[in-house]
């Protein structure tokens, strides 16, 4: 996943859906390096220690994914509602 910048609130619109669209693809990418890691094990490819070294790792990459995916869908729907609230203003 490339680096995405703290602070997206200058940030235009059409940036914040390609960063959307890296971060499901990554969400992807984890989900099915999970599976293969799941599947190792089961066929006893990998030690215990192994599989529990990669759970870990795992999931500290999906508990950043579902951080970046918090913040990029509130700043989108902040860009997407930002323009009715200053139209309908006036």
């Amino acid at each position: 996943m490339s680096l995405m910048p703290e602070d997206l609130l200058d940030c235009p619109l059409e940036k914040l859906l390609v960063w959307q669209d890296e971060n499901r693809a990554w969400n992807k990418d984890l989900r099915q390096k999970a599976k293969a890691l799941v599947n190792r094990r089961l066929a006893n490819e990998i030690s215990l220690d192994d599989y529990l070294e990669g759970r870990k790792a795992g999931q500290m990459d999906a508990a950043e994914c579902q951080r970046r995916a918090n913040v990029i869908d509130a700043q989108i729907m902040r860009c997407a509602t930002s323009p009715l609230a200053v139209s309908s203003s006036t």
